[in-house]
């Protein structure tokens, strides 16, 4: 829905009161006091599934090839950065920074190996009002490169329920009003063990009622013989690489443990899915985090959209930076429209289905749809505010623009050249709850 010189209002809880047009505002609303944000525009604040919190700076490494030699050249050493507690505060108010600056308002955030630098993360999450829900990187296996930030089972196990005691919903005692909140976070198949995919199917049982979340990898690069899902399947001798997450982890995809698909499960990437993945996944209720931006960044491929959306599992979007190159939704939105209009089924994703994604798609994906991702009257009211003077390119396309005579496509087309041609500058203000969070 768009609505021209519209109005919102928000209560003293920070929850929406009222959203149509002004001219329509009830009297009993028309004392309240009014910020004049013409001839700008408002919108859900945006929802990142998918970011890496001790990637903060490396959104522009170059490793040369693809995911696996990316990860041992560049990933690993920068991620062993962060057991400086110094070097992770620097880089926990960076990160709150380049959100806010994006006009990210909830993210989903693969975190450090190490608990003080979760700490930080959390702690300056909490400070600037945002929402987040994060889990340390859990690695129990992995490459030379990889040794800074691996621990033992044992340890993976204890850190993360610490993490979860420490952490979840600690702001409010109870996850369905917490904006701070936790995940389990291997991070893919491939850095953990059988044993340690056992623990952490019994941990999240354990968990699972407490609203804990569950966030990975999955599927992202399909190399022949040796890329990510070869080495998975060949590692564990499952069918599939799902199977490792759904507790079929042992050779012929036998039952070895609890399964951690679920509605708060979201999957990063799901390049490369068969049906029967998908189909599971959405059978599950679990969520994809899908990362144009970054797969063409890494030559790991495009997520078939049309195939990946009948399957009915919800797909929301990530920036997956660092090997996403962008921090801004509404780019990674262009690179969505970009990448699947290149697919041999090619699509137009059209512009509402683009929004839909980098926001109410997310809060689905977050099970926090009825708080946040629109401005249904009810919903905390996280939003920003798009002033399009702040960036010239952007005011002359919405001033100059060719735009068609049928009200609804020129509709389309503001929304259109509103997302892809936005960039950070015109992000004037950014509200969680009715905040402005700076």
């Amino acid at each position: 829905m768009s609505i021209p010189d519209g109005a919102l209002v928000v209560d003293e809880a920070g929850v929406v009161a009222w959203c149509g047009r002004f001219a329509d505002l009830p009297d009993a609303l028309r004392t309240a006091d009014v910020r004049d944000h013409r001839p700008g525009f408002l919108l859900p604040g945006f929802v990142d599934t998918h970011v890496h919190f001790p990637q903060t700076f490396s959104y522009d490494a170059y490793g040369g090839e693809q995911l696996l030699e990316w990860l041992d050249r560049c990933i690993f050493p920068a991620e062993a950065r962060l057991r400086d507690p110094e070097f992770a505060e620097l880089a926990a108010g960076a990160f709150c920074d380049r959100r806010i600056a994006a006009g990210t308002t909830s993210a989903m955030v693969f975190g450090s190996a190490f608990p003080d630098a979760q700490d930080a993360l959390f702690r300056e999450t909490r400070r600037r009002g945002l929402r987040i829900v994060s889990g340390r990187g859990i690695q129990t296996d992995g490459p030379e490169a990889a040794s800074a930030l691996v621990t033992s089972e044992d340890d993976a196990l204890a850190l993360t329920r610490d993490e979860i005691d420490r952490w979840h919903a600690v702001d409010t005692g109870d996850p369905a009003t917490a904006r701070l909140q936790v995940a389990v976070v291997p991070r893919f198949a491939l850095s953990v063990t059988s044993r340690t995919l056992r623990g952490l199917g019994e941990l999240y049982d354990d968990v699972r009622g407490r609203g804990v979340y569950f966030h990975t990898h999955l599927s992202e690069n399909d190399r022949p013989g040796t890329g990510e899902i070869a080495q998975t399947t060949q590692k564990f001798g499952c069918r599939r690489y799902l199977d490792a997450y759904d507790g079929r982890f042992l050779p012929d995809s036998a039952l070895g443990g609890a399964s951690l698909l679920g509605r708060r499960s979201i999957f990063a990437h799901a390049v490369h899915c068969s049906d029967g993945e998908l189909a599971r996944l959405a059978a599950t209720g679990s969520s994809i985090a899908h990362c144009p931006t970054s797969q063409q960044f890494l030559g790991s491929g495009t997520m078939p959209w049309r195939r990946t959306a009948r399957s009915g599992v919800t797909i929301a979007i990530g920036t997956d930076v660092g090997g996403g190159d962008e921090w801004l939704i509404p780019q990674v939105l262009a690179d969505a429209y970009k990448v699947h209009m290149s697919e041999p089924a090619a699509v137009a994703l059209h512009p509402a289905q683009l929004l839909f994604s980098g926001t109410l798609a997310g809060a689905r994906a977050l099970d926090q749809e009825s708080r946040i991702g629109n401005f249904d009257v009810g919903k905390d009211a996280d939003f920003v505010v798009v002033d399009p003077s702040r960036w010239p390119p952007l005011d002359a396309a919405l001033d100059y623009g060719i735009r068609s005579s049928d009200a609804e496509l020129a509709r389309d087309q503001t929304l259109f050249t509103l997302l892809t041609a936005m960039r950070e500058p015109a992000i004037a203000e950014v509200y969680v709850a009715g905040s402005l969070v700076a």
